[in-house]
């Protein structure tokens, strides 16, 4: 059985740790630039907390990656890194980067006699705890079918996609519409609450509708009862959009609907809303909610 190491136990990498551990995976190492965090999640789960990342690479086959973004995935992957002890590791990197990291990573990975494969999670919290998360794999071949067995604890579905970026591209369409969806729910609630109407019947109205949307389904009744804990934040939200604007820009694409929904989501986190969930975006839509600093 391969031992399996963590880098990023943030509320994504924790729950997929546990999973696994439930599983009956081995937990070999778990590393976090918070290191309390890293200590009370290695403590649960009765692993070592590694203070360098070399560390956690010398004591795993695989090693997971959930970071935050592409400045963090190039320190991990950079001097002094993971790829120290790196010869015939595995590395599934499951951050929502740009597709030139991914590229990156597996250039230097395998300079280094390793495999990477990207990861790529269309799921949250609740899906990575209870192992039914969507994953969107782009990379080498072998490295997939190395990857599989781990996979498919954390996984209900998940769907090659292609060589390396291929599926960090998918991924950042699927959230640049979730976060046009997710503006345009709040901005459709919003009017409806000014108008006077009762918001769970307009919710049920658009569930039958051209307006119905898993964002509906999963964000509604949370922007209606003002109920934002944190399941993907807002200030991810304008990140993943600023990389699928920046694919649309190489392209020479303008994508009007995108824009405007990054600039709400950057608006958030100007205004110290970063961190609420992306249904927070609501709290910029209905009268009287939020007064702009």
């Amino acid at each position: 059985m391969e031992r399996i190491g963590f880098v990023g136990v943030g509320r994504m990498g924790a729950n997929m740790a546990r999973r696994l551990k439930d599983q009956g995976a081995t937990i070999s190492a778990i590393y976090d630039v918070n290191e309390s965090v890293a200590d009370a999640v290695a403590f649960e789960l009765r692993a070592p907390a590694c203070r360098e990342l070399r560390q956690v690479t010398k004591l795993s086959d695989v090693i997971i990656t959930v970071v935050t973004d592409d400045k963090a995935m190039k320190k991990i992957f950079g001097a002094n890194g993971l790829l120290a002890w790196a010869q015939g590791r595995l590395f599934i990197n499951c951050a929502t980067v740009t597709p030139s990291t991914h590229v990156w990573v597996q250039e230097r990975a395998e300079k280094g006699g390793a495999q990477s494969l990207e990861a790529c999670m269309a799921s949250s919290i609740t899906q990575a705890r209870e192992g039914t998360l969507y994953l969107m794999c782009g990379g080498r071949p072998e490295a997939y079918n190395r990857a599989r067995p781990v996979l498919e604890k954390l996984a209900s579905s998940m769907r090659y996609i292609g060589p390396a970026g291929k599926a960090a591209e998918v991924k950042a369409l699927v959230n640049m519409v979730m976060n046009i969806n997710t503006a345009g729910l709040a901005e459709g609630l919003g009017l409806g609450a000014a108008l006077g109407l009762d918001l769970d019947m307009l919710r049920e109205v658009f569930s039958q509708t051209g307006a119905a949307s898993r964002v509906l389904q999963t964000d509604g009744e949370d922007m209606q009862k003002r109920e934002h804990s944190c399941y993907f934040s807002a200030a991810h939200a304008a990140k993943d959009s600023g990389i699928a604007l920046g694919l649309a820009a190489d392209q020479g694409l303008k994508l009007p609907l995108a824009s405007a929904a990054k600039r709400q989501f950057d608006k958030m986190v100007a205004e110290g809303l970063g961190e609420l969930d992306k249904s927070g975006v609501a709290e910029l839509t209905f009268k009287g909610r939020h007064a702009s600093g």
